[in-house]
């Protein structure tokens, strides 16, 4: 960002809706689910748990006549949502909150965790690429794989940066009176 959009960002004032999600953003209710670094770390492994469930049943309801899985998809919601609510709470916001809503400290932590994401997602697709010529090079009929693997990697693309956000995240300082008792 250079230092003209940087003052334009800054001089746009915070809007009601900025400021309702900067405080929904802030709540501290949840804090112990997130609390300490290892919580965190579960919180994140739990929501790509998750996801990567939701995918699996979505593409069986899409792909096949799985009624159940349409079922299954819809009872894993509620806890991918409440698993999602604790990351973008534990970040405070990070990834959600417009740019104004950001001091300087977070707006150059979303840059980091938003290049982190880049990297991990590109050996990712490498990865993917380099498993796609193997199947492709032993002659594997990977025909029917396109669409499944496309969609997994686009939902992997969306919330990657949000899972490097809940792992990178460090613990809040304990309070001055906290720590005297």
């Amino acid at each position: 960002m250079t230092d003209q959009q940087m003052t334009q960002t800054e001089a746009r004032p915070m809007t009601g809706y900025d400021r309702r999600m900067l405080a929904l953003m802030n709540r501290r209710e949840g804090a112990p689910m997130y609390a300490t670094a290892a919580r965190r770390r579960l919180v994140v492994c739990a929501h790509i748990a998750l996801t990567v469930a939701s995918i699996a049943t979505w593409l069986l309801s899409a792909v096949g006549d799985q009624r159940w899985a349409t079922w299954t998809m819809l009872g894993l919601a509620l806890p991918w949502c409440v698993a999602t609510g604790a990351i973008n709470a534990s970040t405070r916001g990070l990834l959600e909150l417009r740019e104004r809503a950001l001091d300087e400290r977070q707006r150059a932590e979303r840059v980091r965790v938003a290049a982190r994401a880049r990297q991990l997602m590109l050996w990712l697709l490498l990865a993917a690429a380099v498993a796609a010529g193997f199947a492709a090079h032993k002659g594997w009929d990977t025909e029917d794989l396109l669409f499944p693997a496309l969609f997994t990697v686009f939902v992997v693309h969306w919330l990657m940066p949000l899972w490097v956000a809940g792992l990178a995240v460090q613990d809040e300082p304990a309070d001055f009176d906290e720590a005297g008792e």
